[in-house]
């Protein structure tokens, strides 16, 4: 497919998680987590989900068509991010979805294959798909590990291993720390040696 249909795909699908699931979830006091679910992703605390280019929840179901808020109103919801950080996805409630049903696999398949290696490598922590950044992950040891579908500076599907501390040395190659395409990660082990060469040099590596 071509970057213009992914990114738009990627985009419409972040404004659905932040305006149609996050932002209600928060608003009746579940906070602002959400989670990879089967062929999407979905709330914490509520059954609002997307799957494929559906948004489901209990009792309906709607094709990803419209805007944000024509899709709440429809959920009885009252469309609007949580407000409570300063990123967010720059979607308008009113702004057309355009959502490729190829490009959403593509996501969904990347959250899903992030959410196994996070748990393979911390088996202890809940992975977070966080509304903000649209960007799905674990902290260990002050040590963000996780994989993004793309933003405005980098397009296309990414894992990531971001230090809190800024560390010094060939593997940090980007501003928040190191950056592996997905293309470049095509299993589950390819990812989890990425996030275990991360642990290893966020260990043993100088601060920045």
């Amino acid at each position: 497919m071509d970057e213009q249909t992914y990114t738009a795909t990627r985009r419409s699908l972040h404004g659905v998680a932040e305006l149609v699931i996050a932002g209600p979830q928060y608003r009746a006091g579940g906070g602002i987590k959400l989670r990879s679910a089967p062929g999407g992703f979905a709330g914490r605390s509520t059954a609002m989900r997307v799957e494929g280019v559906e948004l489901v929840w209990d009792g309906g179901r709607l094709p990803l068509t419209g805007s944000c808020r024509s899709l709440a109103a429809a959920a009885g919801l009252e469309v609007g991010a949580p407000g409570n950080y300063p990123d967010a996805s720059g979607v308008d409630p009113d702004e057309p979805l355009a959502v490729d049903a190829s490009a959403a696999r593509v996501i969904a398949d990347w959250f899903a294959l992030g959410d196994a290696a996070c748990r393979r490598l911390a088996p202890e922590e809940e992975p977070v798909l966080w509304p903000e950044h649209f960007d799905l992950g674990v902290a260990v040891d002050e040590v963000n590990y996780g994989v993004s579908p793309g933003d405005a500076d980098q397009p296309r599907p990414y894992a990531y291993v971001g230090p809190w501390t800024q560390r010094a040395g060939a593997f940090w190659n980007a501003p928040f720390g190191a950056l592996r395409w997905a293309e470049d990660l095509p299993d589950g082990d390819a990812l989890v040696g990425f996030f275990e060469l991360g642990r290893r040099s966020a260990s043993s590596g100088e601060a920045g």
